[in-house]
């Protein structure tokens, strides 16, 4: 199991095209990916829009990824790259 923090730093957060396509990315491996905001019980699946959603994480929020599967590595830095290009956003 692979487990980072990482920090939304996108102005607008974990909206909703933001958040659909973490969800995309995650659903392209087949391990699995939660997500929790950093001190917080809250975890969800990150190949779920509503659960992502539901963490509501604006900008400067900090969320431990966990990833588990075969394909664990490649899931964890896909997604560590998707949230420091800041989703593809305009800083």
């Amino acid at each position: 199991m692979i487990r980072q923090t990482l920090m939304v730093a996108n102005r607008l957060g974990l909206h909703a095209g933001a958040a659909a396509k973490l969800v995309r990315l995650a659903s392209r491996y087949s391990s699995e990916v939660v997500l929790g905001r950093e001190g917080a019980n809250q975890r969800v699946d990150a190949k779920s829009i509503l659960g992502v959603l539901m963490l509501a994480a604006g900008m400067g929020t900090r969320l431990v990824v966990s990833v588990e599967g075969e394909d664990e590595a490649e899931a964890a830095e896909a997604i560590r790259r998707l949230f420091e290009d800041r989703f593809g956003e305009v800083p």
